[in-house]
């Protein structure tokens, strides 16, 4: 199809899912550019029009607030603003009405996209949409603590309520507590001390391949522009750490629920929801909530489900491409993660190398980061990798 592609983009922040914007989009003619810190592999793409790098010593907010409402940003004026990190989507959400005048913003509504990165707040508008969670309790006080010691099935989690400033102090998004009450006091004064607010969650048992998630976009009107599912195979470390292993699948129980609560909460713009089926009861919890582009877009373009293009022929008053169907049992894979997770699991039993090897092979696989026509954010990629080892020696 004819696309008008005169509207120029600017990506902020991310890594696998600005990397696959900067490609699919700059494949089709559009002008992209990147701004981020020097991990974001879509500043590295042939396809990525200018690089705006953040300094290391200086926030990304800092950097976009002078970047896109400083004196010298008239050059960016009309370009369409895709957050791909949670900062960049607090960024935008705080800043909405001063961008709105020279930038092209998504249907997206500032107050709730801000909900979605508070995990509590979105546990709680969950139960508002009738859509199911895991149980949860709010820890402010010490008081709090000891009034749910009679309460908690093991395991639980201790999980922040804003993951972004939780991971940058502990390197992890959340404590995982298998038996100990005093553990969960233990890692939850830790957090407090560190003026990280977190709450109490109950971990949904079973295995990661009982993850799924739906995406979809909805207009100011209420109208879905597509909807998209597909599961997780793995997670490594195994049941808290980043998806390794992801597989399209159409799943309509999922797509389903994601409706339910999307329209529940009165959401626009573009959304991913991610639940866990809870063997206990049958139904499907809800896990997180994504207002932006996810770590697998390029799994959903590959799969006939170009979803950033949709959003920019929508955004820019174009006739959207649509897709009814997409191709099914496409791997989405990080081979050291996951050969990683293999590990743990074999370990305990849970995984044997032939069951291992059938999960990939022989699927087409779909790497996040390599491409033969791309080659340097690969290149990047490696480099970022050797010098992190090379501090991690001279330290």
């Amino acid at each position: 199809m004819a696309i008008d592609t005169s509207t120029p983009v600017l990506v902020l922040g991310g890594k696998e899912n600005a990397l696959s914007l900067v490609r699919n989009l700059g494949r089709h003619g559009i002008p992209v550019s990147v701004s981020g810190p020097s991990e974001c592999w879509g500043m590295s793409s042939r396809y990525c029009r200018k690089a705006f790098r953040v300094p290391r010593d200086s926030s990304g907010a800092d950097y976009w607030h002078e970047l896109l409402l400083g004196p010298d940003s008239a050059s960016l004026h009309g370009h369409i603003l895709i957050p791909c990190c949670d900062y960049s989507i607090d960024f935008i959400a705080h800043h909405t009405e001063e961008l709105a005048g020279n930038y092209l913003l998504d249907d997206a509504g500032p107050d709730l996209r801000l909900d979605m990165l508070d995990k509590q707040r979105t546990l709680v508008l969950a139960a508002q949409a009738g859509t199911a969670a895991p149980k949860f309790w709010n820890i402010e006080a010490d008081t709090d603590l000891e009034g749910i010691r009679n309460q908690v099935e093991f395991p639980v989690m201790v999980k922040p309520l804003n993951t972004v400033n939780f991971y940058r102090i502990f390197g992890r998004k959340l404590f995982i507590i298998e038996k100990k009450f005093d553990e969960v006091v233990e890692k939850v004064r830790l957090a407090q001390q560190n003026d990280q607010p977190v709450m109490v969650v109950e971990m949904i048992p079973g295995p990661d391949s009982l993850l799924s998630s739906y995406y979809t976009y909805i207009d100011k009107n209420g109208k879905s522009l597509f909807h998209y599912t597909k599961r997780i195979v793995r997670r490594h470390p195994v049941n808290r750490g980043s998806a390794c292993c992801h597989v399209t699948e159409w799943l309509p129980d999922t797509a389903a629920a994601g409706r339910k609560f999307f329209e529940g909460i009165g959401f626009t713009g573009l959304g991913n929801i991610e639940f866990k089926h809870d063997l206990r009861d049958g139904k499907l919890k809800i896990i997180e909530v994504n207002a932006r582009f996810t770590a697998a877009q390029e799994l959903l373009v590959r799969s006939g489900a170009p979803i950033d293009l949709i959003i920019y022929c929508h955004l820019t008053g174009q006739k959207p491409p649509q897709f009814s169907s997409y191709t099914q049992a496409l791997i989405f894979w990080y081979p050291l993660r996951d050969f990683l997770a293999f590990l743990e699991l074999w370990r305990r039993n849970e995984l044997t190398a032939m069951e291992w090897l059938r999960s990939w092979f022989p699927h087409h696989v779909i790497s996040p980061l390599h491409k033969i026509t791309d080659p340097m954010p690969s290149i990047t990629a490696a480099g970022g990798v050797l010098e992190k080892l090379l501090r991690r020696l001279r330290a």
